[in-house]
């Protein structure tokens, strides 16, 4: 069985967000790819863990 799995980095979110993103996302890969079983998986990270070009996060 193929199954795709889809990893997000980004910022905690509550569940109702995350629910929707995890429906939306595996409706767009399940039409795309053609299957039925989508892994989606989300890493939830501070900002103050980020950084761009080099600098952290201010947030």
């Amino acid at each position: 069985m193929v199954m795709p799995t889809i990893i997000i980095e980004g910022p905690k979110a509550d569940v109702e967000t995350k629910r929707e993103l995890v429906r939306r996302i595996t409706e767009v890969v399940r039409k795309i790819y053609k299957v039925h079983h989508v892994s989606v998986v989300i890493h939830e990270n501070e900002p103050r863990t980020w950084a761009l070009m080099g600098s952290f996060s201010r947030i």
